[in-house]
């Protein structure tokens, strides 16, 4: 073995094949998965980059050689007659220009450059791969894919699923491959039986899917609407299929249900539209898709490409950018909010999740990084869904080697200003600054002020902000509004246009609503829900600033500390005069009128995951324009929780409460 290869990178690698091999027999053997198929597929592609970088540390029994997992003992047997294969992935164009590079020169060497270059491109289905035996036209057998070699025979759950011809339209011999699936909705259904006779939910459709055909009791698999896709041909006594496409026609012709969302094109840029353009529509369709498959349209071609050990070389798949990868903490650092509150930040190793390169993610609080048992050198398994902000989900233990460190909680912070002294909130998980005034806190509290829930001063970052507050131009929010021309052609690199969109962005926002006025002072325990909450009973600030603790406990959505909150920061004089500055400057205008809506009027929603035809904020605007109201946390008040993609523990909750849980179409049925 070299001596170039570090031996923490030994110790990784020993540790990943493991850890692999742990999920792998979970995921595929007993349908029982602990970590997403995006958390393990990012396991499998970091061994795959170091087993490349340092081919000697490959060995034979890497996991990267696998395919599936081993058949379960409970079930007969199948040897399948032709081997099944597994895909490679690619996660980007540039990998895929370099997997059809290979392909066009393994072409001219075998001189087929006359034959048609075409790409068949096909939904990558999230379910579990069944090969279907027919003789004479009749279903004899359905088999699981097993370890590639050796499969379950599952023929009579496989006879439950309707969209599985019994008896095809003519009477030959074939062997087809396929995906058997289940809804979206059906797994909600599921799921709130489940929950409610304190059974395990199942993770997702793909998960739902396997443990329904793997069932012993075909009665099980019968109660649940499983539906199939059948793609491939195995064996055929008939005339071969020309092309992919002739093939999946012909399928259809002998009545499977083939998925109709498939496009030939003779060019990668045609296949790349195709992929962006269903990683957008993904969220829309009732059944997972984790990506596209591309195939070769040529049979001629796919048979003198071949295979490799794995997977076939003239297919591949190309998976939509993952909501769940695995990175690395570098560092837990604290930073400091406008409140003075100290919030925990994982520096992680960059990674791409979701389409974007993160580097940071919140850990929230001190119990946080308890619950998680989150440690500095840690492999984390980190989770971003649409405008989500990234958050860890969970420690991947099994990777840990001894080395890595555990955060201790300071008891003084030197940005904290004075002695640095920090405190724990009573009655809360969160620490703060004893310290109230420090540069650092008055920075966050500007910044906030100025973003887009805020005031919406655009062309006001963070970075002007700074030189503002650096110069002495402004020290509380007042200040923003009697800037002038002269004040700021003074500062470095402010040129006139600059400086001319500045002031004009500053005028504009010189018009705002009570919610927006509430939520730039930085209340303490007042958030941007809350604000909208208090808007709705208040009108005014006068109104607000006269209100009683009794008076505030009333309202529904805010409890005795965010009463007690408002109430210590509205008769603090400093605030006043702040209050007071600030009304001589700005207008506060009324909210649009609300509709009247008798479903709709102060009904509670709570959103989780992420929705495919509008954002968060979005949607929120559009829940308060009729009415309603929006909640961040799910409690028996609550009317109902909309649910997108990837929903997290608001979703359970509501289950567990038995809230109406609407889904994104019968939300915008609703709206």
């Amino acid at each position: 073995m070299s001596q170039k290869v570090p031996k923490k990178t030994i110790k990784r690698l020993e540790n990943l094949k493991k850890t692999i091999e742990h999920h792998g027999y979970l995921y595929h053997t007993l349908d029982k998965p602990e970590i997403s198929d995006e958390a393990y597929d990012s396991l499998v592609l970091e061994l795959q980059k170091r087993e490349e970088e340092y081919p000697e540390l490959k060995s034979s029994d890497s996991p990267n050689d696998r395919i599936g997992g081993e058949p379960l003992k409970e079930f007969v047997k199948v040897t399948h007659k032709m081997q099944q294969w597994s895909y490679d992935d690619v996660f980007d164009f540039e990998s895929l220009k370099k997997w059809d590079e290979k392909l066009r020169n393994f072409i001219r060497k075998e001189n087929l450059m006359d034959e048609k270059m075409e790409y068949c491109c096909e939904l990558k289905i999230d379910g579990l791969k069944i090969v279907l035996t027919y003789e004479n036209g009749k279903l004899i057998r359905g088999a699981t894919r097993g370890d590639g070699k050796i499969g379950e025979d599952v023929t009579n759950n496989v006879k439950t699923i309707h969209s599985i011809p019994l008896e095809l339209k003519e009477k030959i011999n074939i062997i087809t491959v396929g995906e058997v699936w289940i809804g979206k909705k059906d797994l909600e259904k599921i799921n709130k039986i489940r929950v409610r006779e304190e059974e395990i939910p199942f993770a997702n459709t793909r998960n739902l899917a396997a443990g329904s055909v793997r069932q012993l009791d075909p009665k099980i698999a019968a109660s649940r609407s499983l539906r199939s896709f059948i793609y491939d041909i195995d064996e055929f006594d008939g005339k071969e299929p020309e092309t992919q496409k002739k093939e999946l026609e012909l399928l259809k012709n002998l009545g499977f249900e083939v998925n109709p969302n498939f496009s030939v094109f003779d060019s990668l840029f045609g296949v790349e539209k195709f992929y962006q353009n269903w990683a957008k529509k993904r969220h829309t369709l009732n059944y997972g898709l984790d990506g596209i498959v591309i195939k070769i349209n040529s049979n001629k071609i796919q048979k003198a490409l071949g295979y490799t050990a794995k997977s076939p070389r003239w297919g591949v798949a190309y998976k939509f950018p993952a909501e769940q990868v695995t990175t690395i903490v570098e560092d837990i650092v604290l930073q400091i909010g406008r409140t003075g509150v100290l919030t925990p930040v994982a520096h992680l190793r960059p990674v791409i999740v979701a389409g974007s390169t993160v580097s940071r993610a919140t850990l929230h609080n001190e119990d946080e990084i308890r619950r998680l048992d989150v440690k500095i050198g840690d492999t984390v398994i980190l989770q971003k869904a649409g405008d989500v902000i990234p958050d860890i989900v969970s420690v991947v233990k099994e990777l840990r080697t001894g080395k890595e460190k555990k955060f201790i909680w300071p008891t003084h912070v030197s940005q904290c200003g004075g002695d640095g002294r920090v405190e724990r909130v009573p009655g809360q998980a969160a620490w703060r600054c004893v310290n109230k005034n420090s540069f650092e806190q008055q920075k966050r509290k500007f910044y906030h002020f100025v973003s887009k829930k805020s005031f919406n001063i655009t062309d006001l970052g963070p970075r002007v902000i700074d030189v503002l507050l650096e110069n002495n131009l402004i020290s509380e929010y007042a200040d923003i509004f009697t800037l002038k021309k002269g004040d700021l052609l003074l500062l470095p690199r402010f040129a006139e246009k600059s400086v001319d969109n500045l002031l004009f962005a500053i005028n504009k926002a010189k018009k705002t609503t009570l919610a927006r006025f509430i939520i730039g002072l930085s209340v303490p325990q007042v958030g941007e829900e809350t604000a909208y909450i208090l808007e709705q009973n208040f009108h005014s600030i006068y109104n607000l600033q006269k209100a009683s603790k009794e008076g505030l406990e009333k309202i529904n959505g805010i409890g005795p500390i965010v009463a007690e909150s408002i109430i210590d920061f509205f008769v603090s004089k400093e605030n006043k005069k702040i209050i007071n500055n600030l009304l001589k400057e700005i207008i506060i205008v009324k909210q649009k009128s609300l509709i009247s809506s008798n479903k709709l009027s102060k009904k509670i929603f709570v959103l989780t995951g992420t929705l495919t035809s509008m954002s968060r904020d979005e949607a929120k605007e559009k829940i308060r324009e009729q009415g309603g109201v929006v909640s961040e946390s799910v409690s028996k008040e609550t009317d109902y929780v909309v649910a997108g993609e990837n929903t997290g523990s608001k979703y359970k909750k509501a289950q567990e409460l038995d809230i109406k849980i609407l889904s994104e179409s019968e939300f915008l049925a609703l709206l």
